[in-house]
């Protein structure tokens, strides 16, 4: 009588990569250190739960919890390989990820959590802080308003303000993009009260002071300055209008416009690797005083007076456009239309000429002036009437524009003041110009965060804590792409190498900065055969590819974590 033989096929993909990555992270260990289940929890910790979980999340580009169980039903072998032999499908059920949701929302330990993985972080990864991001965004969705609720009708950064939100408030780590500290709040909190709450938890977590903290105008609220500035750190970020209005930042710019104040200018090389001039400005400096925590400080700021020509060449442009169809605007306002009713008093037609001046933001810059005269116009016959010619009073709107206006309005474009308490040995202005300009790194991590891989617009949760949770999960993730992509970055720097084969679409191709999401597709396609026959079970994996091997020698990560999934493969682990 023949054996029984059955063979069923896994997809291995990319998971061994990301549990080997959350393991030197120390994800599940501080997670079980600082996260208590119930008394009832059984099966594989917390922390293995919360790291299984994230490799779905990541893998898969999907956080919804009624999916998790089902994909872990499909890969028993291989996360029983990556995570330990005690492994099943029941460890990832909808009521065990509710609780890790529940208790991610604790803040009290997820603020020792998150020192404690900042502190392992930065040993393991051997990174040396000196910058640190923030930034704010929303999160909107189909949700209820409830009073004191988390989602909140506020001002919306995703252009939804008809839509109940949330704010995220997140400081990275740059250049890496790595979050150092999230706060969730209800979404008609403003951001300015979140700075300060955001740099107390990377104090902590970092534990050290001298960093550099880089934002925008709101974190540049004189409070958080000085804030700042009593804790030993550094700040730079543009003033807002308020803090600078224009018609203060004209005063500044006077010697300038004068030709009595010289230009530093700002260059950044192309990738072609030409220089090219991008900013000029000059620099004074002030001396401020405030109280923090009862104790007066003193301390110089400079202010850096910075035009940045891409921004000018483009506003030049943008203002033009406007000037061109305000005055066609203008110039047919009265004009004779059928169906079109005919302006006949001075008021009301300088108020409609005013509206159009108005809506194109061109106030100041063209001269109206209001003629009237009188037509005649014929009227043909039409059935009883006679035709007839008549006389009928007619006004216009002639427009000049106003050449000196929008020379002065063009000078002022480009223009911002900045403002840093950095001493200029640490940070000159050209190194102070080209920091704020890498502020895009906080915006890519929420695009991660908000879109793929880690897809938490749309979120289907309806509860404020597990909302919360779910935030502060992903952001795990986030760390998790951008130090897998860190990792190999920074060894193929040392190498001055570029890794090739991961555009399909053209293989040659080479990159010396590969995005995590590339790395990660690189490993697409590996699976894991297991065949039964009779009583011997048989594992046999896809054959690593070269590309494949390269990346796992950038990451310092061993081939066995694939191989060892397959203990009778012809690749021995």
């Amino acid at each position: 009588m023949s054996e029984a033989f059955t063979i069923t096929t896994e997809r291995v993909d990319d998971i061994p990569v990301l549990a080997a990555n959350m393991e030197k992270m120390g994800v599940a260990a501080l997670v079980d250190e600082h996260f208590q289940p119930h008394g009832n929890w059984g099966g594989i910790s917390l922390g293995r739960v919360c790291c299984g979980w994230l490799v779905h999340i990541l893998s898969e580009a999907d956080h919804r919890m009624n999916h998790v169980q089902l994909w872990a039903e499909k890969r028993g072998e291989t996360l029983r390989g990556c995570f330990g032999g005690a492994v099943n499908a029941r460890d990832f059920t909808d009521d065990r990820l509710e609780i890790v949701l529940d208790r991610l929302s604790e803040d009290e330990s997820w603020a020792e959590f998150e020192t404690g993985l900042n502190r392992r972080t930065v040993r393991v990864y051997d990174l040396e802080p000196k910058c640190v991001r923030l930034d704010g965004t929303t999160v909107s969705g189909y949700w209820r308003v409830t009073e004191d609720g988390l989602f909140q009708l506020g001002h919306s950064k995703d252009h939804r303000p008809d839509l109940p939100q949330l704010k995220v408030m997140q400081a990275a780590l740059d250049p890496l993009g790595m979050p150092l500290a999230t706060l969730v709040a209800s979404g008609e909190t403003a951001d300015d009260p979140l700075y300060v709450p955001a740099i107390r938890q990377v104090r902590a977590g970092l534990g050290r002071s001298g960093l550099l903290y880089v934002g925008d105008c709101k974190l540049m609220a004189f409070e958080t300055r000085a804030y700042l500035q009593a804790g030993g750190d550094y700040y730079l970020g543009p003033f807002s209008k308020v803090q600078i209005p224009d018609e203060t930042l004209d005063t500044y710019l006077q010697p300038v416009w004068a030709g009595e104040q010289g230009l530093t200018p700002v260059y950044h090389t192309t990738p072609e690797g030409q220089p090219e001039k991008i900013a000029e400005g000059y620099e004074l400096t002030q001396t401020l005083t405030a109280t923090v925590e009862d104790k007066k400080i003193t301390w110089v700021e400079r202010w850096l007076v910075i035009r940045s020509l891409r921004h000018a060449r483009a506003s030049e442009a943008a203002l033009q456009a406007r000037l061109t169809k305000a005055q066609a605007a203008l110039e047919t306002l009265n004009e004779h239309k059928q169906g079109k009713r005919r302006l006949t008093d001075v008021a009301a037609l300088r108020q409609a000429a005013e509206k159009i001046i108005q809506h194109y933001q061109v106030e100041g810059l063209l001269n109206l002036s209001c003629t009237e005269s009188m037509q005649e116009y014929p009227v043909r016959r039409h059935k009883e009437r006679p035709a007839e010619i008549r006389i009928e009073r007619r006004l216009s709107i002639q427009v000049r524009r106003d050449e000196a206006a929008i020379q002065k309005a063009l000078a002022r474009l480009g223009w911002r003041g900045y403002g840093t308490n950095q001493p200029v040995d640490q940070l000159s202005l050209e190194q102070a110009v080209l920091a704020y300009r890498e502020e895009y790194l906080v915006e890519r991590g929420f695009g991660r965060l908000k879109g793929k891989p880690l897809s938490l617009t749309p979120m289907y949760l309806q509860d404020d804590r597990r909302a919360t949770g779910l935030i502060r999960l992903l952001t795990i993730g986030l760390r998790v792409l951008t130090l897998l992509e860190f990792d190999v970055r920074r060894h193929l720097a040392e190498r001055a190498e570029e890794l090739a084969g991961l555009y399909a679409e053209n293989p040659k191709r080479t990159t010396a900065n590969p995005t995590a999401e590339s790395l990660l597709e690189a490993f697409q396609e590996i699976n894991l055969n297991v065949a039964t026959i009779g009583q011997e079970v048989h594992h046999y994996i896809t054959p690593l590819s070269d590309l494949q091997h390269k990346i796992l020698v950038l990451l310092d990560f061993p081939a066995n974590i694939y191989t060892r999934l397959a203990l009778d493969s012809q690749n021995p682990p």
